[in-house]
């Protein structure tokens, strides 16, 4: 497990960042794991006939991803005490070559009373943000 130091921490800090690779089989372990089977998450035909451009992951499991840079962070997945976001674009994963996404955390605010961090995460596919306000508090 980590020890972070509180006092040694700023505002503005960056705590880490991780390109992590999405995949079509990403996506069906997701929905079995989820019990989310929408079309929209494996079928391009599906996908395009509702007006999408193409598969788009998870919501939940692009949240879910963004996440794991605070809880590495941490050194424990127990210590996100809360955790949410908002989705404002969505993450197309290509049949071939799937979809990268680039998520970074920054300390966004220090109560060094109850020994807990913010931490806001920026999630990128393709150049965009992906997940807005989204934040984790953890517990150190």
């Amino acid at each position: 497990m980590t020890h972070i130091d509180i006092a040694g921490l700023e505002v503005g800090q960056e705590i880490g960042s991780r390109t992590f690779k999405l995949t079509r089989d990403s996506l069906v372990r997701y929905a079995g794991a989820s019990g989310d089977f929408n079309p929209i998450h494996y079928r391009d035909d599906f996908a395009q006939k509702v007006g999408l451009p193409g598969v788009l992951a998870h919501g939940m499991l692009t949240m879910g991803v963004a996440v794991q840079v605070a809880a590495e962070w941490v050194g424990d997945a127990g210590k996100v005490i809360d955790y949410g976001v908002r989705f404002t674009k969505p993450v197309l994963v290509d049949a071939a070559a799937g979809a990268l996404l680039t998520v970074t955390g920054k300390v966004g605010e220090i109560d060094a009373e109850n020994n807990q961090v913010r931490i806001d995460l920026t999630a990128i596919f393709n150049e965009t943000a992906v997940l807005g306000k989204a934040q984790a508090r953890v517990q150190l």
